[in-house]
């Protein structure tokens, strides 16, 4: 019989010199989550947001520099009109709310994906979160909002095809492509977490998840704890990242 452990135990496992530099989330489970209590579906993702408030303060705490969250992806357009205005409506009163413990908390806000096709008031109020926090030094999170990995390697296509026909040459490498793409900024994930236990990464990050540690989780995103998160990042730390090359046993 598994036993649950408490948080000062799965603290104690945890070596601070070795946690992942960047952790990206697959947040999946909002809807059975509802549904499993028979309740409407945004009540399951109502409850999410209290599930991010704590994988946020849980990276803060423990010094991990980035963490990414996958929000809104392209595909989710094909929901309901309904539950599609609600979800933006809670994005909007979510970045209202979180500005002043954000910056208690010296977080950064950054924001990936096809921005420009969201919701006029959507854009206007990230553009305040995003110049509001823009001071702070500590974890930098990212939401993904309009995101499709296939949809940002176009991007940064068309980017790169757009420059070789200002300078009339340009080398096509990864290098060069990683510089167009909307995560130009970050490192490339080590840890990839998806609640739910779907087997699945959905089109997210697909270039720069390629050497990432996945790490699935029965879970339902809003029961995700920080408890759920130090576990993932204890389960990280005993696996040997090989890169495509020999282990050292």
């Amino acid at each position: 019989m598994k036993t649950e452990l408490g948080e000062a135990q799965l603290l104690a496992q945890i070596d601070l010199d070795r946690l992942p530099q960047h952790i990206a989330m697959i947040m999946d489970g909002n809807g059975r989550w509802a549904k499993r209590r028979r309740l409407p579906r945004i009540a399951g993702h109502r409850a999410g947001i209290r599930a991010v408030r704590q994988a946020v303060e849980a990276c803060a705490r423990l010094g991990v520099p980035y963490l990414t969250l996958y929000a809104f992806s392209a595909e989710n357009w094909k929901r309901p009109h309904t539950e599609i205005k609600l979800l933006m409506d809670l994005l909007r009163e979510y970045l209202k709310k979180e500005i002043a413990e954000l910056n208690k908390q010296n977080i950064r806000l950054g924001v990936i994906g096809r921005i420009s096709e969201l919701p006029k008031p959507v854009q206007r109020d990230l553009e305040i979160a995003l110049e509001n926090t823009r001071q702070n030094t500590g974890l930098r999170l990212t939401l993904a909002l309009n995101y499709g990995a296939r949809a940002e390697m176009v991007d940064a296509v068309r980017a790169l095809a757009e420059k070789l026909r200002g300078n009339g040459s340009l080398a096509i490498d990864e290098a060069s492509l990683s510089q167009h793409l909307y995560t130009r900024e970050l490192p490339d994930p080590d840890l990839l977490i998806r609640t739910s236990g779907e087997m699945r990464v959905s089109n997210f990050l697909l270039w720069q998840i390629a050497y990432a540690e996945i790490w699935v989780t029965e879970t339902l995103w809003p029961d995700f704890t920080q408890n759920d998160l130090f576990q993932a990042i204890i389960d990280y730390q005993r696996r040997e990242r090989r890169y495509g090359g020999l282990g050292l046993g």
